[in-house]
Protein backbone atom coordinates (compact mmCIF):
# COMPACT_ATOMS: atom_id res chain seq x y z
CA UNK A 1 0.00 0.00 0.00
CA UNK A 2 1.79 3.06 -1.41
CA UNK A 3 0.78 6.70 -1.03
CA UNK A 4 3.75 7.66 -3.34
CA UNK A 5 2.63 5.52 -6.26
CA UNK A 6 -0.63 5.85 -8.30
CA UNK A 7 -0.78 2.60 -9.91
CA UNK A 8 -2.28 -1.43 -9.01
CA UNK A 9 -0.21 -4.21 -9.96
CA UNK A 10 0.71 -7.69 -9.28
CA UNK A 11 3.23 -10.29 -10.71
CA UNK A 12 1.19 -12.66 -13.38
CA UNK A 13 2.61 -15.86 -15.25
CA UNK A 14 4.87 -16.24 -16.04
CA UNK A 15 6.95 -13.89 -14.01
CA UNK A 16 10.74 -13.34 -13.21
CA UNK A 17 12.05 -11.48 -10.12
CA UNK A 18 15.58 -10.43 -9.65
CA UNK A 19 17.57 -9.43 -6.85
CA UNK A 20 14.31 -10.83 -5.09
CA UNK A 21 16.39 -13.00 -2.34
CA UNK A 22 14.86 -12.28 1.00
CA UNK A 23 11.57 -10.29 -0.21
CA UNK A 24 9.74 -12.78 -1.24
CA UNK A 25 7.60 -15.39 1.23
CA UNK A 26 7.20 -18.81 -0.64
CA UNK A 27 5.08 -20.24 2.09
CA UNK A 28 2.64 -16.82 1.94
CA UNK A 29 2.70 -16.15 -1.89
CA UNK A 30 0.77 -18.48 -4.51
CA UNK A 31 1.60 -18.72 -8.10
CA UNK A 32 1.46 -15.45 -10.30
CA UNK A 33 -2.03 -16.27 -12.03
CA UNK A 34 -2.78 -16.32 -15.79
CA UNK A 35 -4.86 -13.71 -16.87
CA UNK A 36 -5.27 -14.40 -20.50
CA UNK A 37 -8.86 -14.04 -19.69
CA UNK A 38 -9.33 -10.61 -18.86
CA UNK A 39 -9.30 -7.83 -21.36
CA UNK A 40 -6.27 -5.78 -22.54
CA UNK A 41 -6.62 -1.70 -22.70
CA UNK A 42 -6.90 -0.68 -25.63
CA UNK A 43 -3.59 1.68 -26.98
CA UNK A 44 -5.91 4.28 -27.94
CA UNK A 45 -7.53 4.67 -24.57
CA UNK A 46 -6.65 7.51 -21.90
CA UNK A 47 -5.68 4.87 -19.49
CA UNK A 48 -2.83 3.67 -21.57
CA UNK A 49 -1.11 7.38 -22.16
CA UNK A 50 -1.43 8.13 -18.37
CA UNK A 51 0.42 4.72 -17.38
CA UNK A 52 2.93 6.34 -19.72
CA UNK A 53 3.03 9.64 -19.82
CA UNK A 54 5.21 10.48 -16.81
CA UNK A 55 8.14 8.02 -18.02
CA UNK A 56 11.25 9.65 -19.69
CA UNK A 57 11.63 8.47 -23.20
CA UNK A 58 13.79 5.88 -22.78
CA UNK A 59 11.09 4.33 -21.06
CA UNK A 60 11.34 0.66 -22.66
CA UNK A 61 7.93 1.25 -24.42
CA UNK A 62 9.63 3.32 -26.97
CA UNK A 63 11.13 0.13 -28.32
CA UNK A 64 7.97 -1.69 -28.81
CA UNK A 65 5.66 -1.36 -31.62
CA UNK A 66 3.84 1.77 -30.38
CA UNK A 67 6.50 4.75 -29.94
CA UNK A 68 6.20 6.70 -26.81
CA UNK A 69 5.04 9.95 -28.92
CA UNK A 70 2.29 8.23 -30.67
CA UNK A 71 0.45 6.86 -27.32
CA UNK A 72 0.51 10.56 -26.03
CA UNK A 73 -1.80 11.46 -28.62
CA UNK A 74 -3.54 8.16 -28.69
CA UNK A 75 -2.96 7.45 -32.37
CA UNK A 76 -1.30 4.11 -31.78
CA UNK A 77 -2.51 1.35 -33.99
CA UNK A 78 -2.00 -1.70 -31.74
CA UNK A 79 -4.85 -2.68 -29.93
CA UNK A 80 -2.65 -3.75 -26.86
CA UNK A 81 -1.69 -1.15 -24.70
CA UNK A 82 2.35 -1.71 -25.39
CA UNK A 83 4.24 -2.93 -22.17
CA UNK A 84 5.65 -0.17 -19.94
CA UNK A 85 8.20 0.19 -17.23
CA UNK A 86 7.43 1.44 -14.19
CA UNK A 87 10.56 2.36 -11.49
CA UNK A 88 10.69 3.14 -7.32
CA UNK A 89 12.99 4.46 -5.46
CA UNK A 90 14.58 0.45 -4.73
CA UNK A 91 13.30 -1.23 -7.48
CA UNK A 92 11.12 -1.69 -11.06
CA UNK A 93 9.54 -3.46 -13.09
CA UNK A 94 7.85 -3.83 -16.75
CA UNK A 95 4.48 -4.89 -17.37
CA UNK A 96 1.08 -4.21 -19.20
CA UNK A 97 -2.09 -2.94 -18.87
CA UNK A 98 -5.45 -4.83 -18.34
CA UNK A 99 -8.92 -4.55 -16.70
CA UNK A 100 -11.19 -6.89 -15.25
CA UNK A 101 -14.15 -6.61 -12.38
CA UNK A 102 -13.04 -6.25 -9.00
CA UNK A 103 -14.94 -7.36 -6.17
CA UNK A 104 -14.70 -5.68 -2.60
CA UNK A 105 -16.54 -7.51 0.25
CA UNK A 106 -18.35 -5.80 3.02
CA UNK A 107 -20.86 -5.85 4.96
CA UNK A 108 -23.67 -5.09 2.81
CA UNK A 109 -23.54 -6.03 0.07
CA UNK A 110 -20.43 -5.88 -1.92
CA UNK A 111 -18.39 -3.59 -3.87
CA UNK A 112 -18.07 -4.70 -7.47
CA UNK A 113 -15.99 -2.32 -9.40
CA UNK A 114 -16.22 -2.66 -13.51
CA UNK A 115 -13.33 -2.66 -15.69
CA UNK A 116 -10.83 -1.99 -13.05
CA UNK A 117 -7.68 -1.22 -14.38
CA UNK A 118 -4.31 -2.79 -13.11
CA UNK A 119 -0.67 -3.74 -14.30
CA UNK A 120 0.24 -7.11 -14.79
CA UNK A 121 4.33 -7.38 -14.16
CA UNK A 122 6.30 -10.86 -15.53
CA UNK A 123 9.64 -8.88 -14.96
CA UNK A 124 10.22 -6.99 -11.94
CA UNK A 125 13.58 -6.01 -10.27
CA UNK A 126 13.15 -6.52 -6.25
CA UNK A 127 9.65 -5.62 -5.98
CA UNK A 128 8.19 -9.66 -6.32
CA UNK A 129 4.99 -8.90 -4.55
CA UNK A 130 2.75 -6.37 -6.26
CA UNK A 131 1.69 -2.70 -5.10
CA UNK A 132 -1.60 -1.22 -4.05
CA UNK A 133 -1.25 2.31 -5.55
CA UNK A 134 -2.98 4.84 -2.72
CA UNK A 135 -1.90 8.15 -4.80
CA UNK A 136 -3.66 11.13 -6.64
CA UNK A 137 -3.50 9.79 -9.88
CA UNK A 138 -6.56 8.55 -11.74
CA UNK A 139 -5.00 4.75 -11.93
CA UNK A 140 -4.71 4.83 -8.01
CA UNK A 141 -7.09 2.35 -5.82
CA UNK A 142 -8.53 5.85 -4.43
CA UNK A 143 -9.13 7.29 -7.48
CA UNK A 144 -10.85 4.03 -9.57
CA UNK A 145 -12.89 3.41 -5.68
CA UNK A 146 -13.81 7.07 -6.23
CA UNK A 147 -15.26 6.54 -9.34
CA UNK A 148 -18.53 4.21 -8.24
CA UNK A 149 -18.36 4.90 -4.86
CA UNK A 150 -17.58 8.41 -3.46
CA UNK A 151 -18.02 7.86 -0.34
CA UNK A 152 -15.18 5.54 0.05
CA UNK A 153 -12.88 6.64 -2.14
CA UNK A 154 -12.36 10.29 -1.36
CA UNK A 155 -11.24 9.31 2.03
CA UNK A 156 -8.98 6.84 3.80
CA UNK A 157 -6.71 6.49 6.50
CA UNK A 158 -3.89 3.81 7.50
CA UNK A 159 -2.81 3.34 11.45
CA UNK A 160 0.56 1.89 11.04
CA UNK A 161 1.73 -0.14 14.14
CA UNK A 162 4.93 0.80 15.87
CA UNK A 163 7.62 -0.66 15.42
CA UNK A 164 8.85 -2.32 12.42
CA UNK A 165 12.04 -3.92 14.55
CA UNK A 166 9.41 -5.26 17.17
CA UNK A 167 8.82 -9.08 15.35
CA UNK A 168 6.05 -9.67 17.72
CA UNK A 169 3.75 -6.35 16.45
CA UNK A 170 4.67 -7.23 13.34
CA UNK A 171 2.32 -10.00 13.25
CA UNK A 172 -0.18 -7.49 14.75
CA UNK A 173 -1.99 -5.86 11.83
CA UNK A 174 -2.23 -2.42 11.08
CA UNK A 175 -5.61 -0.90 9.91
CA UNK A 176 -6.56 0.40 6.95
CA UNK A 177 -10.15 2.43 6.13
CA UNK A 178 -11.58 3.19 3.39
CA UNK A 179 -14.51 5.93 3.50
CA UNK A 180 -15.59 7.77 6.53
CA UNK A 181 -16.66 7.14 10.08
CA UNK A 182 -17.85 9.07 12.64
CA UNK A 183 -14.91 10.29 14.71
CA UNK A 184 -17.00 11.91 17.27
CA UNK A 185 -18.07 8.50 18.68
CA UNK A 186 -15.08 7.33 19.19
CA UNK A 187 -13.65 7.99 22.95
CA UNK A 188 -10.08 8.52 22.85
CA UNK A 189 -7.78 6.30 24.97
CA UNK A 190 -4.92 7.53 27.13
CA UNK A 191 -2.54 9.52 25.13
CA UNK A 192 -4.61 9.48 22.05
CA UNK A 193 -6.05 12.94 20.56
CA UNK A 194 -7.95 14.68 18.13
CA UNK A 195 -7.20 14.89 14.13
CA UNK A 196 -5.49 17.83 13.21
CA UNK A 197 -5.32 19.05 9.52
CA UNK A 198 -2.73 20.48 6.93
CA UNK A 199 -3.59 21.80 3.58
CA UNK A 200 -3.02 19.48 0.08
CA UNK A 201 -0.31 21.26 -2.20
CA UNK A 202 -1.11 20.79 -5.38
CA UNK A 203 2.07 19.53 -7.66
CA UNK A 204 2.14 20.04 -11.49
CA UNK A 205 4.56 17.77 -12.27
CA UNK A 206 3.82 14.95 -9.86
CA UNK A 207 0.22 15.27 -9.56
CA UNK A 208 -0.18 12.22 -7.68
CA UNK A 209 1.87 12.81 -4.85
CA UNK A 210 0.41 14.08 -1.21
CA UNK A 211 2.32 17.39 -0.59
CA UNK A 212 2.55 19.14 2.40
CA UNK A 213 4.06 22.27 3.98
CA UNK A 214 6.43 21.80 6.64
CA UNK A 215 7.77 24.73 8.44
CA UNK A 216 10.19 24.04 11.29
CA UNK A 217 11.15 21.13 13.12
CA UNK A 218 11.49 21.34 16.88
CA UNK A 219 14.19 19.91 19.12
CA UNK A 220 13.88 19.99 22.42
CA UNK A 221 12.76 23.82 23.05
CA UNK A 222 14.46 24.99 19.92
CA UNK A 223 12.77 25.61 16.40
CA UNK A 224 15.05 25.14 13.62
CA UNK A 225 12.93 26.42 10.47
CA UNK A 226 13.07 25.14 7.22
CA UNK A 227 14.08 26.59 3.90
CA UNK A 228 11.22 27.67 1.70
CA UNK A 229 11.26 25.33 -0.93
CA UNK A 230 9.83 22.70 2.32
CA UNK A 231 6.72 24.69 2.89
CA UNK A 232 5.88 25.33 -0.68
CA UNK A 233 5.41 24.09 -4.17
CA UNK A 234 6.82 26.19 -7.08
CA UNK A 235 5.21 25.75 -10.61
CA UNK A 236 8.02 23.74 -11.59
CA UNK A 237 6.90 21.07 -9.43
CA UNK A 238 9.29 21.60 -6.61
CA UNK A 239 9.50 21.72 -3.11
CA UNK A 240 6.78 20.74 -0.24
CA UNK A 241 6.87 17.13 1.77
CA UNK A 242 5.62 14.17 0.52
CA UNK A 243 3.49 12.36 2.51
CA UNK A 244 4.47 8.53 1.76
CA UNK A 245 3.31 5.61 3.45
CA UNK A 246 6.05 3.36 0.96
CA UNK A 247 9.62 5.12 1.96
CA UNK A 248 10.65 3.97 5.37
CA UNK A 249 12.53 6.83 6.63
CA UNK A 250 11.98 10.65 6.68
CA UNK A 251 14.30 12.40 4.34
CA UNK A 252 15.34 16.07 4.83
CA UNK A 253 17.35 18.06 2.34
CA UNK A 254 21.09 17.97 3.57
CA UNK A 255 21.55 21.55 5.29
CA UNK A 256 18.64 21.42 7.38
CA UNK A 257 18.98 17.80 8.45
CA UNK A 258 22.46 18.45 9.52
CA UNK A 259 20.70 21.29 11.04
CA UNK A 260 18.51 19.01 12.89
CA UNK A 261 20.96 16.26 13.52
CA UNK A 262 23.49 18.50 14.80
CA UNK A 263 20.94 20.30 17.45
CA UNK A 264 20.28 17.08 18.58
CA UNK A 265 23.67 15.66 18.74
CA UNK A 266 24.64 18.52 21.29
CA UNK A 267 21.85 17.78 23.60
CA UNK A 268 22.32 14.34 23.66
CA UNK A 269 26.09 13.86 23.21
CA UNK A 270 26.82 16.01 26.46
CA UNK A 271 25.75 12.61 28.22
CA UNK A 272 26.25 9.41 25.85
CA UNK A 273 29.05 8.45 24.05
CA UNK A 274 28.99 8.53 20.54
CA UNK A 275 28.65 5.22 18.83
CA UNK A 276 30.53 6.09 15.33
CA UNK A 277 30.37 2.26 14.21
CA UNK A 278 27.21 2.33 14.43
CA UNK A 279 26.97 4.87 12.08
CA UNK A 280 28.94 3.15 9.64
CA UNK A 281 26.86 0.10 9.53
CA UNK A 282 23.93 1.55 8.98
CA UNK A 283 23.92 4.86 7.73
CA UNK A 284 21.74 6.72 10.47
CA UNK A 285 23.70 9.48 12.49
CA UNK A 286 23.84 10.96 14.96
CA UNK A 287 24.18 7.60 17.36
CA UNK A 288 24.76 6.94 20.84
CA UNK A 289 25.79 4.17 23.07
CA UNK A 290 22.59 4.25 26.09
CA UNK A 291 24.58 2.14 28.32
CA UNK A 292 22.23 0.74 31.04
CA UNK A 293 24.02 2.65 34.09
CA UNK A 294 22.56 5.50 31.78
CA UNK A 295 19.21 6.08 33.76
CA UNK A 296 16.87 7.40 30.23
CA UNK A 297 14.59 8.83 33.02
CA UNK A 298 16.85 11.46 34.12
CA UNK A 299 18.78 12.50 30.96
CA UNK A 300 15.65 12.90 28.71
CA UNK A 301 16.12 12.78 25.49
CA UNK A 302 14.81 15.65 23.68
CA UNK A 303 11.31 15.68 22.10
CA UNK A 304 10.84 16.28 18.47
CA UNK A 305 7.78 18.22 16.62
CA UNK A 306 7.10 18.89 13.16
CA UNK A 307 5.39 21.54 12.35
CA UNK A 308 3.26 21.51 9.39
CA UNK A 309 1.71 24.16 7.58
CA UNK A 310 -1.84 25.36 8.73
CA UNK A 311 -0.54 26.05 12.53
CA UNK A 312 -0.62 21.75 13.09
CA UNK A 313 1.92 20.42 15.49
CA UNK A 314 2.96 16.84 14.87
CA UNK A 315 4.74 15.68 18.61
CA UNK A 316 6.84 12.82 17.42
CA UNK A 317 6.93 9.39 20.53
CA UNK A 318 10.35 9.40 21.19
CA UNK A 319 10.59 5.33 19.52
CA UNK A 320 9.33 7.40 16.51
CA UNK A 321 12.91 9.25 16.24
CA UNK A 322 15.50 7.77 18.32
CA UNK A 323 15.35 4.07 18.53
CA UNK A 324 17.65 1.76 20.53
CA UNK A 325 18.87 -1.84 19.70
CA UNK A 326 21.89 -3.69 20.07
CA UNK A 327 25.17 -2.78 18.48
CA UNK A 328 29.05 -3.14 18.98
CA UNK A 329 32.28 -1.15 19.36
CA UNK A 330 35.55 -1.14 17.85
CA UNK A 331 36.70 -3.36 20.98
CA UNK A 332 33.39 -6.11 19.52
CA UNK A 333 31.54 -5.24 22.80
CA UNK A 334 27.88 -5.72 22.28
CA UNK A 335 26.22 -2.38 23.72
CA UNK A 336 23.03 -0.80 23.85
CA UNK A 337 22.96 1.92 20.82
CA UNK A 338 20.48 4.47 19.77
CA UNK A 339 19.97 6.40 16.98
CA UNK A 340 18.38 9.65 15.29
CA UNK A 341 16.16 7.92 12.92
CA UNK A 342 15.86 10.32 10.04
CA UNK A 343 17.83 10.65 7.07
CA UNK A 344 20.02 12.70 4.62
CA UNK A 345 17.86 13.36 1.78
CA UNK A 346 21.08 14.93 -0.09
CA UNK A 347 21.85 18.44 -2.16
CA UNK A 348 18.33 20.36 -2.67
CA UNK A 349 20.37 22.22 -5.21
CA UNK A 350 21.28 19.41 -7.80
CA UNK A 351 17.36 17.43 -7.17
CA UNK A 352 14.26 18.57 -8.26
CA UNK A 353 10.70 17.70 -7.16
CA UNK A 354 9.64 16.87 -3.71
CA UNK A 355 12.08 18.65 -1.21
CA UNK A 356 11.25 16.23 1.38
CA UNK A 357 9.96 12.89 2.45
CA UNK A 358 7.83 12.08 5.49
CA UNK A 359 8.13 8.15 6.07
CA UNK A 360 6.60 5.76 7.59
CA UNK A 361 8.23 5.34 10.50
CA UNK A 362 7.53 8.11 11.56
CA UNK A 363 4.08 8.07 11.17
CA UNK A 364 3.57 4.88 13.12
CA UNK A 365 1.32 5.15 16.14
CA UNK A 366 -0.57 7.76 14.29
CA UNK A 367 -3.90 7.53 12.12
CA UNK A 368 -2.87 9.00 8.78
CA UNK A 369 -5.98 10.19 7.36
CA UNK A 370 -6.13 11.52 3.45
CA UNK A 371 -9.39 13.88 2.96
CA UNK A 372 -9.10 14.54 -0.94
CA UNK A 373 -12.65 16.20 -0.45
CA UNK A 374 -11.89 18.76 1.46
CA UNK A 375 -8.12 18.23 -0.06
CA UNK A 376 -6.23 17.97 3.28
CA UNK A 377 -4.20 15.51 5.13
CA UNK A 378 -4.64 14.73 8.97
CA UNK A 379 -2.69 12.82 12.01
CA UNK A 380 -4.09 11.65 15.31
CA UNK A 381 -1.98 9.97 17.95
CA UNK A 382 -3.49 6.22 18.17
CA UNK A 383 -3.48 3.06 19.76
CA UNK A 384 -3.06 1.08 16.11
CA UNK A 385 -3.31 -2.35 17.27
CA UNK A 386 -6.80 -1.51 19.04
CA UNK A 387 -8.14 0.49 16.53
CA UNK A 388 -10.07 -2.11 14.13
CA UNK A 389 -11.31 -3.39 17.64
CA UNK A 390 -12.74 0.14 19.08
CA UNK A 391 -14.31 0.97 15.66
CA UNK A 392 -16.48 -2.52 16.00
CA UNK A 393 -17.21 -2.44 19.34
CA UNK A 394 -20.64 -3.89 20.04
Amino acid sequence: MDTGSDLVWFPCSPFECILCEGKYDTRISTKPPNISTVDFIPCSSPLCSKVHSSLPSSDLCTISNCPLESIEISECSNFACPPFYYAYADGSFTARLYRDNLSIPMSNPSLNLQNFTFGCANSALAEPIGVAGFGRGILSLPAQLAAFSPELGNRFSYCLISHSFDLDRIRKPSPLILGRYNEKQRELSNGETEFIYTPMLDNPKHPYFYCVGLEAIQIGEKRIGTPASLKRVDRKGNGGMVVDSGTTFTMLPSRFYEAVATEFGNRVGRVYERASDTEDQTGLRPCYYVDDSVDDKVVKIPKVVLHFVGNVSVVLPKKNYFFGFNGGNAKKEKRKVGCLMLMNGGDEAESSGPAATLGNYQQQGFEVVYDLEERKVGFSRKKCASLWDNLNRG
